[in-house]
């Protein structure tokens, strides 16, 4: 059974730590985090094991998991890769694209994995409705959050979007033709609220709005497509699937002329498995390296969806200025 060890214990560290003590699939070796303070609460609180620095995790690790802030993502992941260790990297993957591109070329010529937690890949609602989702031409988005303090260190767009354009690149699967984006920052010095408009070569077009300045929290996501349309709610894990059929005419079916009977939209709405998302995507990521295949979110995924991230950021801010 391979050894992890996380790097990072702040909010989401604390929550990976939760699921990796219990796992069946990993032994949890125990935590680093540069805050002595956070190292001693952390420690008493979830009874696990603390490093007193980084390399020490590292040393007795085979796998590490990265969840610190996005601006050290880069020289953990290429400490941990230079010492041959599988790594596991929050998103975004890296603060700057030429920085995963460095980490492309490290894993290649250590020949270890690396897996980046686009967590929406894993989430049942997206893993099932996936399944019905077929070459899509206009996709609508929104993801609104409440405001927290936490997440702004960055703008909203890699704060929040990049989960949306991460999925929206993995099903369209098309050069991107243009993107119009827009967006404001009301209560941090980055975007708070932002919209992006994104056509695709093949002819599709996703409209993506993304607030951390919402009353309430909304993470949906609709893909129309031809003869039927695809709802998919990430945040209360459930999808619809709505389609004509013609062969199963419901009591309230569209009829013609004569009451001769036309083809019915069928609607069916499914609630998703309780599995955790991010219990799921630890799990592939072991898997993986067990089977030695490429990893469902590998870094050349990640960094497709962050080039998209600093497109957009880097519009916006023209159009700012």
């Amino acid at each position: 059974m391979f050894k992890i060890g996380v790097v990072g214990a702040g909010h989401l560290g604390k929550i990976h730590l939760k699921i990796l003590k219990d796992a069946p699939f990993v032994k949890l070796i125990g935590f680093f985090d540069s805050d002595p303070e956070v190292r001693k609460s952390v420690k008493s609180s979830l009874n696990i094991k603390s490093f007193n620095s980084y390399k020490e995790l590292i040393e007795n690790s085979d796998v590490v998991d990265i969840v610190t802030p996005t601006l050290s993502h880069y020289k953990c992941a290429k400490e941990a890769l230079l010492a041959n260790k599988h790594v596991f990297i929050e998103k975004p993957v890296t603060h700057t694209v030429d920085e995963v591109k460095k980490l492309i070329t490290i894993a290649q010529l250590t020949n270890r994995k690396v897996q980046v937690g686009h967590v929406e890949r894993f989430n049942p609602a997206f893993t099932e409705a996936k399944k019905l989702i077929h070459h899509p031409k206009f996709i609508e988005v929104h993801r609104l959050a409440q405001f927290n303090s936490r997440g702004t260190d960055v703008s909203v767009i890699h704060d929040l979007m990049i989960h949306d354009l991460d999925i929206v690149l993995h099903i369209v699967k098309s050069p991107i033709k243009s993107i119009n984006a827009s967006g404001v920052s009301v209560l941090s010095n980055t975007p708070d609220i932002a919209n992006a408009r994104i056509e695709f070569i093949n002819g599709c077009v996703a409209n993506i709005t993304s607030s951390r300045m919402s009353l309430n929290n909304v993470r949906k996501s609709r893909f129309f497509q031809k003869n039927a349309y695809v709802s998919v709610d990430f945040l209360n894990r459930s999808h619809e699937f709505i389609r004509l059929d013609s062969n199963k005419i419901p009591k309230n079916n569209f009829t013609g002329p004569n009451n001769q009977p036309k083809e019915s939209v069928m609607v069916q709405t499914e609630s998703n498995s309780k599995l955790n998302p991010i219990e799921e995507e630890l799990k592939s990521f072991i898997s993986s390296i067990e089977s030695n295949i490429n990893p469902i979110v590998d870094l050349k995924s990640a960094q497709m969806a962050l080039q998209l991230t600093t497109d957009i950021v880097e519009q916006i801010t023209m159009g700012q200025n």
